[in-house]
C-alpha cells in the first residue's frame, strides 16, 4: 500500500509540474491525487475506521486553511473594488524596476512578520497589478514575493505555520526565535534580491496604461481609505485576535470580514445605483475570487495528508537520522523536503522525533529547523502557501518558477543556513 501511495503522489505532482505541456488544469491534478490516495488508503489500509477519523481530522486541518485563505482574498477583492490601493500606488514614486523590487521585497519581509506569509502574499501581489503592467514584470516580482514573504515569516513566531508550531509546542520562545533567525532570513532576501535587481538594471516600470473605471463607479477618497485600511487593520487584527482567545487565525478573519462587511452595508446603503452598491458589495467580492486557486489548496493539502497519517513522512525523518546522524544537514534535508511536500507534517514529525531532554528550548535544532522549514518551501512554487496562492493569483507555470525563481530561492536558502550556522558558533 505505501508504496502504491508514493507512486500516486509522485504521479499527480509530476501532473501538477506538467500543467502547461499536458493542458490540464492543476486543480484537476491535485483533487484526481487526492481522491486517489485516500481511495487507496481506505481499501488497502489496515483500519478503515482509522482512515475515517483520519480524514475528517484532514478535512477539518484543511477547512481552517481554505476558510482564511478565502476571507484575506475576499478582504483584498473589497478593497480592490473601492480602489482602496491607491492609497499606496499614489506614494510609489520610482520609475525603475530594481528600486520597486527592493521596496517590495522588504514591505512583504517585514509585513509577513505581523501578518503571515499567505495573506502577505496574497496583498503584495494583488498590489503588483495594479503597479505593473507587463505580466513578466509581475512574475518576477511574485517570485521575490514569495521567497521574501517566507523568509520574513520564519523569524517571527506568528509569521510562519511552522514556526508558530514549533512556538506553541514550547520548543522556541518569540525574543530567541527573532533574535537567532533574523539575519539569517534577511539574508535569505537580499542575495536574491541582489541577483535579480542585477538582472533588472536599467530597465523602468511600465505602469497600466489604464484604470479600470466604469461611469458612475467611482469612489471617493474617504472611501478608498476607509475600506483599505479597515481591509488591512482586519488583517493586522487576526494574530491578535489569535493571541488574545487562542482561536485559529480563520476565526478571526471570517469575524473581520463580517464586520468589514457590515461597514460596506452602511457605507452605500443610501446609494440609489443598485448597480454600483452591487460592484462595491461583498458579495460581488465573493464572486471574483479565484475558486480554483482555492480547489486546488484543497488537493494538495488532502493529498500530503495522506502520506502524514501513513506515517510516510515520519519514516522519512527516522530514516534521515539514520542514514545521515549530524543534526545539520538533517535539517538542512528537511528544508529541501519541505519544498516538495508540506512543511508542517514535517516539522510535525520531527517535534514528535526529537524530544526536548536532549534538545531543549531554544537549542540549535528547534531555531535552525525554523529557518529551513520556513524558507526551504521557496525553492519550489508548491513548497509553500504562499507559492501556491502566487501559482493561481498571477497564473505561474511550475517549470517557469523552477528555472527563473527556483535557483535564487536555493542561493538564498544555503545564504541563510551558512549565516545562522556562523552566528550561532560565533555566539555559543
Amino acid at each position: 500500500m505505501l508504496t502504491a501511495l508514493v507512486v500516486i503522489f509522485v504521479l499527480a505532482y509530476a501532473a501538477i509540474a506538467l500543467e502547461h505541456p499536458l493542458k490540464v488544469n492543476k486543480s484537476a491534478s491535485a483533487l484526481l491525487g487526492a481522491g486517489l490516495l485516500w481511495t487507496v488508503y481506505a481499501l488497502a489500509g489496515p483500519d478503515n475506521h482509522a482512515a475515517v477519523e483520519n480524514l475528517h481530522e484532514s478535512v477539518a486541518s484543511t477547512a481552517q486553511i481554505v476558510f482564511f485563505l478565502m476571507g484575506a482574498m475576499t478582504i483584498v477583492e473589497v478593497v480592490d473594488a473601492h480602489n482602496g490601493f491607491y492609497a499606496i500606488t499614489s506614494r510609489i514614486k520610482t520609475s525603475k524596476l530594481s528600486t520597486l523590487l527592493w521596496l517590495v521585497g522588504f514591505v512583504t519581509f517585514f509585513l509577513s512578520a505581523i501578518l503571515d506569509n499567505l495573506t502577505t502574499t496574497i496583498v503584495m501581489i494583488s498590489l503588483m497589478k495594479k503597479l505593473l503592467e507587463r505580466h513578466d514584470d509581475r512574475l518576477f516580482f511574485a517570485g521575490i514575493i514569495v521567497i521574501a514573504a517566507n523568509a520574513g515569516g520564519a523569524w517571527s513566531p506568528i509569521g510562519d505555520v511552522t514556526t508558530t508550531m514549533l512556538w506553541i509546542g514550547g520548543q522556541i520562545t518569540t525574543l530567541a526565535i527573532m533574535k537567532g533567525v533574523f539575519l539569517p532570513s534577511m539574508a535569505c532576501l537580499i542575495i536574491p534580491l541582489l541577483i535579480t535587481s542585477y538582472t533588472l538594471r536599467g530597465r523602468e516600470v511600465i505602469a497600466p496604461t489604464f484604470v479600470e473605471r466604469r461611469a458612475g463607479f467611482e469612489t471617493t477618497p474617504f472611501e478608498q481609505n476607509l475600506m483599505f485600511f479597515m481591509g488591512m487593520g482586519t488583517l493586522v487584527a487576526v494574530p491578535i485576535f489569535k493571541s488574545i482567545t487562542h482561536l485559529p487565525p480563520f476565526m478571526g478573519i471570517l469575524f473581520g470580514l463580517g464586520f468589514l462587511w457590515l461597514v460596506g452595508e452602511m457605507l452605500h446603503r443610501n446609494k440609489e445605483d443598485d448597480e454600483f452598491k452591487e460592484h462595491l458589495s461583498l458579495v460581488n467580492a465573493l464572486r471574483r475570487i479565484d475558486m480554483s486557486c482555492i480547489v486546488f489548496f484543497i488537493g494538495i493539502l488532502l493529498a500530503v495528508a495522506t502520506l502524514e497519517h501513513t506515517h510516510i513522512l515520519t519514516s522519512l525523518a527516522q530514516w534521515l537520522t539514520k542514514t545521515v546522524g549530524r543534526e545539520d544537514i538533517i535539517v538542512t534535508l528537511i528544508g529541501l523536503a519541505s519544498a516538495v511536500v508540506d512543511n508542517v507534517p514535517l516539522v510535525a514529525a520531527s517535534m514528535g522525533m526529537y524530544d526536548m531532554a536532549t534538545y531543549p528550548q531554544d537549542s540549535f535544532l528547534w531555531e535552525f529547523m525554523a529557518y529551513c522549514a520556513g524558507t526551504g518551501g521557496s525553492i519550489l512554487i508548491i513548497g509553500s502557501a504562499a507559492g501556491v496562492a502566487a501559482m493561481g493569483l498571477e497564473k505561474i507555470h511550475f517549470f517557469w518558477y523552477a528555472r527563473k525563481i527556483g535557483l535564487l530561492a536555493a542561493v538564498g536558502y544555503f545564504a541563510g543556513i551558512f549565516v545562522y550556522i556562523a552566528q550561532y558558533k560565533l555566539f555559543h
